[in-house]
């Protein structure tokens, strides 16, 4: 059984317990992280701790009294469920005062919810769906305008999930204005010409975490990326394609609305970007 963290306290899952009126269940007033493990280390977590803080400061919600002692938190989650290779999902919602009321409660006496858990995910970074490519199909972009913070509010990327399973598709790719914004759960990168493409940080996608990391992998070893739009058709026409995030790394993209890109396996830069990601997360893993 899972032990888990509830507002300063260490419990097994089945004791677990959360207001009925707090906030992240009743209005989605809420944002969360997922960090990787990999041998037992975390990868990435600073910036997924900063990622944090810059979601709760855009919603005006408070930080959790022991937001300084996270990573402490994530390092005793991961040793008594004993993950070796997994995530770690965190929560933050701006908590319970009692009561369902669309203003925001007092913070001086309504304190946040923190919750986390672990998921054992073994074989994490030798992924299947990495060695033989996933196919995705593009869906319209309904979602509001802050893609940028981190919330719980993922109805609609799960819809997107669900479009994609009943095409036949493994992900959805959401476009917005003839554009390609991101993938339900990841950001979306072209390759043609040897160049990586993917589209520029703004309130229209998430500022994935992993992106920032493996764009920095691209650059240091010489690979020339682009930050621009790019259109289903370009993807169509691109030499290959990926998408990256916490719980992925860099997945190869074989299929974009049944247009095969090149042979229909993953691509020499996928591959590559895919291998050094998770040489380099290793080493700097805490």
């Amino acid at each position: 059984m899972r032990t888990v963290y509830v507002n300063g306290e260490y419990l097994p899952e089945t004791e677990a317990k959360i207001s009925i009126f707090d906030r992240g269940f009743l209005m989605a007033d809420g944002v969360y992280e997922v960090t990787s493990v990999l041998d037992g280390k975390l990868i990435d977590f600073e910036g997924h701790a900063k990622r944090l803080e810059r979601s709760l400061t855009e919603l005006d919600m408070k930080k959790p009294d022991a937001f300084d002692d996270l990573l402490d938190i994530h390092r005793e989650l991961v040793r008594v469920n004993e993950i070796d290779e997994g995530l770690v999902y965190l929560q933050v919602t701006r908590g319970s005062d009692g009561d369902r009321d669309f203003v925001f409660p007092d913070p001086a006496t309504t304190e946040p919810s923190l919750v986390m858990f672990t998921q054992q995910k073994p074989g994490l970074a030798e992924s299947p769906a990495a060695k033989k490519g996933i196919r995705v199909v593009s869906i319209d972009d309904i979602r509001w305008g802050r893609r940028d913070i981190k919330t719980v509010q993922l109805l609609y990327p799960s819809m997107g999930k669900m479009m994609a399973k009943a095409a036949g598709a493994d992900d959805a790719w959401m476009v917005e204005d003839g554009h390609v914004t991101e993938g339900t759960s990841n950001n979306a990168y072209i390759v043609k010409d040897g160049k990586i493409i993917t589209r520029a940080l703004s309130n229209d996608i998430l500022h994935g975490i992993t992106r920032a990391a493996v764009l920095r992998c691209a650059k240091e070893a010489q690979m020339e990326v682009v930050e621009r739009n790019f259109t289903i058709a370009e993807a169509q026409e691109a030499d290959e394609a990926f998408v990256t995030s916490a719980s992925t790394f860099v997945m190869p993209v074989i299929e974009v609305d049944g247009a095969t890109l090149g042979d229909g396996t993953p691509g020499p830069v996928a591959k590559r970007l895919r291998e050094i990601y998770l040489e380099e997360g290793r080493k700097k893993a805490i």
